[in-house]
């Protein structure tokens, strides 16, 4: 556990840069560092809180002392903009201290701004794209092709025969040129033999790239497949803390579209980089050994173009950086909006939500156009400047010609090599674009697959049986550590007990039931099922034997049979029947065109709300589970619905532990015990009886309701 969290500044009291660092330590003192000198240590004795304070390019953070006309005001640091949202997070941190006098500091500290250059990080990622080790990603991304590589060998040498093939050509060119047809003599059948061999070469060229092209693609296909398996393996084991910092339309595309820029990169130009490299190789053995003067003068102006290469590649990918960015944002937004059409057209919001797309996929179009005006631009200049060496051969070589020291065979061999020394040249000067927006998704691919989840199992990790039994003791949690949701929460649940939360909007019930779901761990104290703490339980066993009923219901695009198994795939019809009619589904299900075979659509639109509820309850309850989660399980149904499923609920809860969330205080009084929260704390415990005669907060809640109930009859 960390004693200080630390947070880097850039500006001094005068505004002119510095590298510092202010820290809050877990004693309650805030110091700062800078340009290695200690400024100050203040103690939070007598604060009353910390903020930041915005001002044109650059803000500071002030601490403020005392209240009234007696406070004090007192400068912590300044910075730039690009700090503004780590430095909200440490004045959270410091007034949490504040207000508790308890230091909350994060194991890991959220980074915002790249630690080695300052620059703002993409949202969503946690690598800096100029800072990053290109090397090592393009190994790393090399090394996924080792299940590949006799494919891909086997390809690489059909390529090399291919190429050699090709280059056999401007030789027999030579050969006919300067034997038969500029002495103007020989037998017509050896020009007949040449020409021959010059298709054959051809012919089997084409043949041989032919099957080094189905090799490749063998081996793209299969490399595509395996780095969109891995990301998407990991994307299902990664934890809900580390999903949630990201949009769903953001790992889709890592997922799908990331990693075939990838594969293209890797395979299809890597491939066309080694066919280019080959000839380029061979092309200059074979210049070098017919004349090494008209050899450099092809090669004369490489230097230039190298040079004006490794320039245009520091600029070009930080254009290409933000393109992609722009692209990211409207595929997040498509997403969005596409998932959530239903609310956008119940609202009539159709043409805002046009407008806004229109101004991303703008912004998107405006930094395109400028990338490949850029590159429209300096292709060209570049592709000239290569060039130019063809034109230094035919001035030299048309003059040494005629001055009798070179042969025309030379000459057209040399300026049909040129095709083939340029060529590798001119797809080099295209590399550093392919490179930029390859790198870019590299480095979003193999974020997802270093990532290490939150929540892991153990090796040894245990699977005892379990009574339903659940022990909740002194637990504390808060998605961000200085943000608590539960405080000092202990609950024990009695095996084939049921037991009911309630409490107000965001008092941390729904918190409570995933802590108990093991979708997060707590920040102190345990959470043990059957006396077995979660983190040391196999996950995959915890999951198998609790049942779980979200408010939110989600059913899956397919059948309905197909959705009741989706929690226990070896069902037999019986199970499923039986299990649809303890959640009231079975009498809709059996009236639907298909009965159990019905198609429904993505997230059961195709259906009611309250039967997509009934399906989520049947399939909760199909696995037989030794803990029934409920959370507002029937918040979607009418009352009569209710009431019959609330009878159905009552049989299959019979001796089995069960914990129900419900806003409608009356679906619990069957409850055991309920448990009433308020501000992340266990505020009050009994029988629906005993809370109403304490007259606390649950006396409060049943009679606002009642309230509610009687003025919605009245307007009946």
């Amino acid at each position: 556990m960390s004693d200080t969290y630390t947070l880097r500044y850039d500006l001094d009291a005068n505004m002119r840069p510095c590298d510092g660092t202010l820290r809050f330590h877990r004693d309650g003192r805030v110091s700062a560092l800078q340009d290695g000198v200690e400024l100050f240590e203040h103690r939070l004795e007598g604060a009353s809180e910390t903020a930041v304070l915005p001002g044109v390019g650059c803000a500071r953070i002030y601490l403020k002392r005392g209240e009234g006309e007696a406070s004090e005001d007192v400068t912590l640091c300044h910075f730039s903009m690009s700090a503004l949202q780590p430095a909200g997070e440490f004045c959270k941190i410091v007034n949490y201290y504040i207000q508790t006098q308890e230091a909350e500091i994060p194991d890991t500290e959220e980074k915002s701004v790249c630690g080695k250059c300052g620059r703002p990080l993409i949202e969503g990622l946690s690598v800096c794209l100029f800072c990053y080790n290109r090397a090592g990603i393009l190994k790393r991304a090399l090394r996924y092709l080792r299940p590949f590589r006799r494919t891909i060998l086997t390809a690489q040498a059909f390529v090399a025969f291919s190429s050699t093939l090709y280059l056999l050509v401007p030789l027999f060119n030579r050969w006919l040129i300067d034997g038969y047809l500029a002495p103007m003599q020989g037998p017509a059948i050896h020009i007949v033999f040449i020409a021959g061999a010059m298709f054959l070469a051809r012919l089997l060229g084409e043949i041989i790239f032919i099957l080094s092209s189905r090799a490749y693609n063998r081996a793209s296909i299969g490399y595509a497949n395996l780095l969109r398996t891995m990301a998407y393996d990991k994307l299902q084991r990664l934890s809900m803390s580390s999903l949630s910092k990201r949009t769903p339309g953001d790992l889709i595309r890592r997922v799908m579209e990331d990693t075939n820029t990838v594969k293209d990169f890797i395979t299809d130009i890597g491939r066309w980089g080694v066919e280019q490299a080959i000839m380029f190789v061979i092309v200059l053995i074979i210049l070098l050994f017919t004349n090494p003067w008209l050899t450099l003068l092809v090669f004369l102006p490489i230097p230039v173009v190298a040079v004006a290469m490794s320039r245009f590649w520091d600029f070009i990918h930080v254009r290409y950086e933000r393109q992609w960015r722009r692209s990211s944002k409207c595929n997040a937004i498509l997403h969005d909006i596409i998932k959530g059409i239903r609310t956008v057209k119940s609202f009539g919001n159709e043409d805002r939500e046009i407008a806004k797309f229109a101004g991303e996929t703008r912004k998107l179009a405006e930094v395109s156009s400028s990338n490949e005006k850029l590159w429209a631009l300096l292709f060209p200049s570049m592709v000239f400047f290569t060039g130019i060496g063809e034109f230094l051969v035919l001035y030299f070589g048309g003059n040494a010609i005629l001055e009798g020291g070179l042969s025309l065979g030379v000459l057209v061999q040399f300026t049909m090599y040129i095709t083939y020394v340029y060529g590798p040249l001119r797809w080099l000067v295209s590399f550093p674009r392919w490179l930029a927006d390859a790198m870019t998704s590299m480095v979003k691919v193999f974020e997802i697959l270093d990532e290490e989840p939150d929540i892991t199992g153990k090796e040894d990790a245990a699977e005892p049986p379990l009574n339903g039994g659940v022990t909740v003791d002194n637990v504390s949690f808060g998605y961000k550590s200085y943000e608590p949701v539960l405080k000092d929460v202990s609950i024990d649940v009695r095996p084939g007990e049921m037991i009911g939360v309630v409490g107000k909007s965001g008092v941390g019930k729904t918190t409570l039931i995933n802590l108990i779901m093991r979708l997060y761990d707590p920040n102190a104290g345990s959470v043990r099922i059957s006396g077995c703490d979660l983190r040391d339980m196999s996950p995959t066993h915890l999951h198998e034997n609790v049942g779980v009923v979200f408010q939110d219901t989600f059913l899956f695009a397919g059948t309905v049979y197909d959705n009741i198994t989706y929690a226990k795939p070896d069902a037999t019809p019986e199970e499923v029947v039986a299990a649809c009619k303890a959640g009231g589904a079975h009498e809709f299900i059996i009236n639907m065109p298909d009965g159990y075979n019905t198609l429904i659509g993505e997230s059961g639109h195709t259906i009611s709300g309250g039967e997509r509820q009934r399906l989520a309850i049947a399939r909760a309850v199909i696995k037989n589970p030794a803990l029934l989660i409920l959370d507002e399980a029937t918040s979607s149904l009418d009352v009569e619905t209710e009431a019959a499923i609330q009878e159905s609920l009552q049989k299959l809860t019979k001796g089995r532990t069960t914990i129900a969330i419900a806003h409608r205080l009356s679906t619990l009084r069957a409850a055991d015990r309920l448990i009433v929260m308020e501000k992340g704390k266990i505020a009050e415990v009994g029988t629906h009886v005993e809370l109403l005669k304490m007259r606390g907060i649950y006396y409060d809640l049943v009679m606002a309701q009642r309230q509610t109930g009687k003025k919605n009859e009245a307007v009946t």
